[in-house]
This record gives structure tokens, C-alpha cells and sequence, in this order.
């Protein structure tokens, strides 16, 4: 990036009016834009949240910020981080800081006013970078360079800032996959490597949030086959199967979208149980565990297929499953065949799942019981053996065929 390039992109960062307006009411303090909203302004990339580094303690910002009428959050006031919110925006404000003492997860910190050392301590080159109101950029690591080779390096001793946090290891794949080019760091590469017991030390929570966002960036394929590699992944407690991850992504891209769960599944998901060790595993949330489960079970059915389903297993799978898993259980199947990622027949498959409306069945317990069948075992016996022979029948939907199948049921049972 030229520095004309540099500066424009600074000058549309900082003419965000909230950020004006929170320069103004903390005026007479130093205050920067620090970390991923300056580095993703400089590669045009979509601005999530601004945060700020302060040279002032917290009381002096909760003060000053009071009294020009902006709403103060204490967040993580023990280490120095305000939330003031106003105008609908959410500002973190974080005094300039230093690690006294960490362990790997949690950190006792010292405040001061010194943006260098502060941006010393920080994980990568890239995320060192700030702005101070006048426009200014600084620069104290050569970030400015390695975001220009879209290269992914630690702030000095790589093994040093990893053993501050080990949630590292797992932002240096994520940061690589996200922004790098090219091969990863080979300093960083190894130290990840050589602490990766560290990971053992992390919540299952920061584990599963930190394993989403790799498998939701662009180069997750590749960044994860080299963790892979690397023995990286065994947190996982499932085995991965990263060529399958690199066709599913060649789908999803073909389709022009992006799925992070679902190239989750594609590396690591084999079976349902599958499903419940990578639920716990990664503390995944109630819906994402049901998906991971629906997926499996359609998957189990369809595993080995070197072609799409006929219309007849599609539309059971509808009718048993719904749309989505089916849907996913499908792009499984895609990705472990040798078939291309635009393949026509998977399209018109996937293209039927998506449009066609789920089969409602014509009948019900009840039609049992006008039968004679008492309420209890039997009559669910029943219901499964009239449901099964109604799938294999294609479905129908007239009354004649319905009734039949129903006498055929209840002979089944006997009695």
C-alpha cells in the first residue's frame, strides 16, 4: 500500500462520526485507534469494532466520558477496558498496559502511558498499528510491512508471546488464514508447534469461538492442513479429514458462500457421535450441535455414494430430516466423491432439496386406533411399519393407496 493509499484509507477510519464525537469528549488525553480496525482500514477490509488505547487511567476516562454524557460499561475494568456506548456505538477503551504476571489464560496487568511498549505487547505485527486523532500513524513492530506481504508474524520472541496466551497458537492460524498470503511463518509455525500442550490449558469456549473463525476465513483449507500436519488439531478428539475440507471449500466457493459449521463437519465429522464429541469438544451451542446431528444422520445413510442420490432418497430424507440437514449431508457426500465441485447432477440435487416442500404424511395414529389397534407399543409399532411402507410406496398422496397401506400396517401387527 502506497502512503497516499495509506492516508486516505486513515482519513475514511477516522471521519466515522461516533468516533469523532468520542475524540472530542476525551479531549486533553492521548488517546489512538488501535489493532484490527486500523489493519483492516489499510487492506479495505470490513471494520467490525474501533477500539482505543488510552494514556489514562480508567477513572479518568469514566469521568470524562460521564460528564460529556456518554454511557460508561465497566467490561474488564481490572485490566483497564471501558465500554462507552452512545449514539448506538460501543467503544472499547483500554488504558496503555503491561503484563506483570500471566499464565498462559489470565494476565496481572500495570497501567502507564507508554503506546510503544504498549503495542510491544501485543500478539501479532499487524494488530500493532495505530492512529491518534490527528491522523498519525505508528508503527513500532513493522507491521506496515508484513501487512503489505500479507505476512502473519509474533511481536518478537514468538514462544514469549504464545506463553502470555495460548489462545495464540490458534490466532496465528486464524490471522494467516484470514489476511496471509503465502506460506506461513516459519518462526511462528514452530513455536506453535513446540507449545502446543498449551492449548490443553484453554476453556472449551475459546477453543470452539477461536476453531469457528479459522474455518470461516477464506484460507481455512490450507491453514488447516498444516495444523493438521503439525499435530495441531488433536483437541478435536475426532480425526480429521482435511481433503475433504479442501473439496467442500471448493464447493462452497463454487457456490459462492461460506459455512463455517459445515467445513467443520466436512474435516472432523465421521459419525453422530462424531457430532457429540465435537459438540462438547468445542462448546458449540444447542442449534449447532442439533445441525451437526441432523447432518450425521442423513450422512450415515449416504456415505460411499459416488453420485447424488435418487430423487426417492432425497425425498425421504426430506420427510425424515428437513431440508437443511439433508442439504449439508449432501455436500458431505459431494466433497468425499471424485466428482468436480460445479457438478450438475449434485446442483440439481442440492437445487431439489432446497425447492422442493417437505412430504406431509396423510395419516396418523388415529387411523390405527379406527382400526382396532389399542394405544401402547404396538400402535407405535404400527405407525413406523405404515411409515415405512408409505416412504417406499413414493409417497402417495391418494386416499384409496393410503388406506391400503394403513389395512397392510395394522395386518402387520396381528391381534
Amino acid at each position: 500500500m502506497t502512503s497516499e493509499n495509506a492516508q486516505k484509507a486513515i482519513e475514511r477510519l477516522l471521519a466515522h462520526a461516533p468516533l469523532q464525537k468520542l475524540f472530542r469528549a476525551l479531549s486533553g488525553e492521548e488517546i489512538r485507534v488501535v489493532g484490527g480496525a486500523v489493519r483492516n482500514a489499510l487492506i479495505g477490509a470490513e471494520i467490525a469494532d474501533i477500539d482505543i488505547a488510552a494514556a489514562a487511567l480508567p477513572q479518568v476516562i469514566a469521568e470524562k466520558a460521564g460528564k460529556a454524557g456518554l454511557r460508561v460499561v465497566p467490561t474488564g475494568v481490572e485490566h483497564g477496558t471501558l465500554t462507552l456506548v452512545f449514539d448506538g456505538t460501543h467503544f472499547e477503551v483500554t488504558s496503555l498496559r503491561e503484563d506483570v504476571e500471566t499464565d498462559g489464560r489470565r494476565a496481572k496487568v500495570r497501567f502507564g502511558r507508554d503506546f510503544a511498549a504498549d503495542a510491544l505487547r501485543r500478539d501479532f505485527t499487524v494488530n500493532a498499528l495505530s492512529i491518534d486523532a490527528d491522523g498519525r500513524l505508528y508503527d513500532y513492530t513493522g507491521g506496515l510491512e508484513d501487512l503489505a506481504a500479507r505476512r502473519i508474524r509474533f511481536i518478537g520472541a514468538p514462544e514469549k508471546r504464545i506463553a502470555e496466551d495460548f489462545l495464540r497458537i490458534l490466532r496465528f492460524f486464524r490471522f494467516s488464514a484470514s489476511f496471509g498470503e503465502g506460506p506461513l511463518d516459519a518462526a511462528g509455525l514452530e513455536a506453535c508447534i513446540a507449545l502446543r500442550a498449551g492449548l490443553a490449558h484453554l476453556s472449551r469456549e475459546r477453543l470452539g469461538a477461536e476453531t469457528l473463525k479459522i474455518f470461516a476465513a477464506k484460507r481455512a483449507a490450507f491453514v488447516i492442513q498444516a495444523m493438521s500436519g503439525a499435530g495441531l488439531l488433536s483437541y478435536l478428539h475426532v480425526a480429521p479429514w482435511p481433503v475433504r475440507l479442501w473439496r467442500l471449500a471448493a464447493i462452497l466457493a463454487a457456490r459462492k458462500t461460506a459455512d463455517p459449521l459445515l467445513a467443520l463437519a466436512s474435516l472432523a465429522l465421521h459419525s453422530e457421535a462424531d457430532a457429540e464429541i465435537l459438540g462438547e469438544g468445542l462448546r458449540l451451542s444447542k442449534l449447532q450441535k442439533r445441525r451437526l446431528a441432523d447432518m450425521a444422520r442423513v450422512y450415515a445413510v449416504w456415505h460411499g455414494l459416488a453420485a447424488p442420490p435418487e430423487p426417492g432418497l432425497l425425498r425421504e430424507a426430506l420427510f425424515l430430516h428437513g431440508a437443511p440437514a439433508a442439504r449439508d449431508a449432501l455436500a458431505l457426500v459431494e466433497a468425499e466423491s471424485s466428482v468436480a465441485p460445479d457438478d450438475p447432477g449434485f446442483a440439481r440435487a442440492d437445487a431439489f432439496l432446497r425447492d422442493t416442500p417437505r412430504p406431509k404424511a396423510p395419516f396418523a395414529a388415529s387411523d390405527l386406533l379406527a382400526r382396532g389397534l389399542a394405544p401402547g407399543a404396538e400402535l407405535g409399532e404400527a405407525l413406523k411399519r405404515l411409515q415405512a411402507l408409505w416412504i417406499r410406496a413414493g409417497f402417495p398422496q391418494e386416499p384409496q393407496i393410503v388406506a391400503n397401506l394403513i389395512d397392510e400396517a395394522r395386518a402387520s401387527i396381528g391381534g
